[in-house]
């Protein structure tokens, strides 16, 4: 059961690891859009952002229907957001480590010279 579920986590977190698909969910934090308003928002071709939806919709991170010709796509489960709001805190978290240790090489290495 382990093994199943281990699967399940590591294909969700493959899919979140290409960085057009996250910009495609960050793209969709406001809401359901058409393919082509997610096409001008990631600037990607339209083949590419159609095979990096049709991952997202099979794992079903996202869902789709249709509106006319319009295909609108949202996200499933708004727990995909609390995903990608932890993993901004942690850059911030490792960017201001890594500006508090640069700031403590530079002060060291003026108080060097």
């Amino acid at each position: 059961m382990f093994d199943k579920i281990s699967q399940n986590k590591a294909e969700i977190f493959k899919a979140l690891a290409h960085p057009t698909r996250l910009n495609i969910l960050e793209s969709l934090r406001g809401g359901e859009r058409c393919v082509c308003e997610i096409i001008e928002e990631v600037n990607i071709e339209q083949s590419n952002v159609s095979q990096h939806l049709a991952v997202l919709k099979k794992l079903e991170i996202l869902s789709s229907r249709k509106d006319g010709l319009k295909v609108i796509y949202k996200v499933k489960h708004d727990e995909v957001f609390q995903v990608l709001n932890l993993l901004d805190s942690l850059i911030s978290n490792q960017m201001e480590e890594n500006m508090a240790l640069w700031a403590g090489l530079k002060q060291k290495r003026a108080g060097n010279r």
